[in-house]
């Protein structure tokens, strides 16, 4: 465990900077499977939303505050309610919820859904209490956005700082929800040199690695990592 909480870490925290919000995505079914749903969940809340705030400093110019705002005000209302699922259902259930909610939102990613009331006020109002929820109950709150920002046709230089924007608000709302990981001085350590070490790998295959190759990698990983929480979960029922 001592070395592979912080290569998990080390791994999502790169493909945060590759894509904005892709932590989650890749570390949650694993640090779920590492520490426990509420453990796991609680962490990525807590590292996704410090990544955000230092990608957030060289980005801040290009958010969208006609977006972000009623995204953040909306996910701000539904944590509370994604933070007491967490703390009612067993854990084999938790993992179940969990898995089953990061395949399902890759696959929609995959397949490039379309969702025509995903766009304007209304559609980023329903994005981000699903995002809200999503991030305080699984800790992946990232699809909902995405979806948004796909039926907005934003690039990926557009989304990217938005979504550090987001991740900074929602995260700070899930850990005020559910409070910190119960961490060693050690591991917290391992975890913030895993954090950095990841940003600057990120950081590096930014301009290499073809957004397309880097999407599905991304993707792939969250997939494999979201159908094994489904089957431990259904496992221990």
């Amino acid at each position: 465990m001592e070395l592979l909480l912080p290569a998990i870490v080390l791994l999502g925290s790169c493909v945060q900077w590759l894509t904005g919000m892709g932590f989650a995505l890749v570390a949650v079914p694993a640090l779920i499977l590492l520490l426990g749903p509420s453990e796991g969940v609680v962490l990525a809340n807590c590292a996704a939303g410090a990544i955000s705030v230092v990608g957030l400093t060289t980005g801040w110019r290009r958010v969208r505050p006609s977006a972000m705002l009623p995204l953040c005000a909306a996910a701000a209302c539904t944590v509370p309610a994604g933070a007491w699922l967490t703390r009612q259902l067993p854990e084999s259930a938790l993992l179940l919820t969990m898995g089953g909610l990061v395949t399902a939102a890759t696959l929609l990613i995959l397949r490039g859904v379309r969702v025509p009331a995903l766009r304007g006020t209304r559609g980023a109002i329903a994005a981000g209490a699903a995002g809200g929820f999503m991030n305080a109950a699984a800790g992946v709150g990232g699809p909902p956005v995405s979806l948004y920002a796909v039926n907005a046709g934003w690039t990926v230089r557009e989304f990217v700082p938005n979504a550090m924007f987001y991740g900074v608000f929602v995260n700070a709302f899930s850990v005020a929800a559910n409070g910190l990981p119960s961490l060693t001085g050690g591991q917290w350590a391992s975890v913030t040199v895993a954090m950095a070490a990841g940003a600057a790998l990120g950081r590096s295959l930014a301009g290499r690695l073809p957004e397309p190759r880097a999407r599905l990698l991304v993707l792939g990983l969250a997939l494999a990592g979201g159908v094994t929480a489904v089957v431990k979960g259904v496992w221990g029922l």
